[in-house]
């Protein structure tokens, strides 16, 4: 586990097939506009980094593109090359990327961009940009508005850090920085059919609930299988992804 990756994120080191197994992958429509927008074809080279278990990575992969999937984590590392074996997978961090200077045309950053130590990750970025080369953070977000996730989140809510910042102003560190361009913003929006199993495992792949007591995770994946069995035993989980696109300056 590297030294420079956020303590917060060890805890999907527990989860990791979890994660994989539960975690949705990214609308077509969203990777669609990226690849566009970043140019991503055969003879191109793009970095997914904090690449988790690949669920960007191997749509990045059919692109054509050369993709090099970087991870600090070994499990969720582990799994990465279990499911998107043409990735190159690499260990490392945002903070110190394994990757010579100005050798790659792209970057994407699927879910992980909040976890980075932004004073030296937005740096190293630059660093291995090519001249004109653009960046794009994508987060799927639990649709907050629709009434199956108020209830999911009233469920949630006693695990949650005191302090942890529930907002959305992921793309601030990058906005603020003189290194890269202004980020344009995207929204789009699918959802996840889950029977009750598959929300639990959900639910469970959050980082928060992840590292609490047994007896608390237990207490609460009975009140979401009776949550999902009230609502005839499948539900449609809705989110909404956010992607922002930013190019280097320089």
């Amino acid at each position: 586990m590297s030294e420079l990756q956020h303590p917060d994120s060890r805890s999907f080191e527990q989860v990791a097939d979890v994660y994989e197994r539960a975690r949705p992958e990214y609308p077509a429509d969203a990777v669609a506009w990226v690849a566009d927008e970043l140019d991503l074809r055969p003879g191109r080279t793009v970095l997914d980094l904090g690449a988790g278990t690949g669920k960007l990575t191997r749509a990045l992969v059919d692109t054509g593109a050369r993709v090099v999937a970087v991870e600090p984590g070994e499990q969720m590392l582990s799994q990465l090359r279990r499911v998107v074996p043409e990735a190159e997978a690499l260990h490392g961090a945002a903070e110190e990327i394994p990757l010579p200077d100005e050798s790659i045309d792209a970057a994407t950053m699927g879910q992980s961009f909040h976890w980075f130590r932004h004073g030296e990750a937005l740096p190293e970025l630059h660093r291995v940009l090519r001249r004109g080369g653009g960046i794009a953070l994508l987060w799927n977000w639990r649709d907050q508005k629709s009434e199956l996730q108020e209830r999911l989140n009233g469920l949630i809510e006693p695990f949650v850090p005191a302090g942890r910042n529930r907002g959305r102003a992921w793309a601030e560190p990058l906005d603020a920085s003189p290194l890269f361009s202004q980020s344009e913003k995207r929204e789009f929006r699918f959802s996840q059919r889950l029977d009750a199993q598959a929300l639990v495992d959900r639910v469970a792949s959050i980082s928060f609930v992840a590292v609490a007591p047994a007896a608390r995770q237990t207490d609460l994946f009975e009140q979401v299988r009776a949550l999902v069995t009230a609502e005839g035993g499948v539900v449609e989980l809705p989110y909404v992804t956010f992607v922002y696109l930013s190019h280097k300056v320089g």
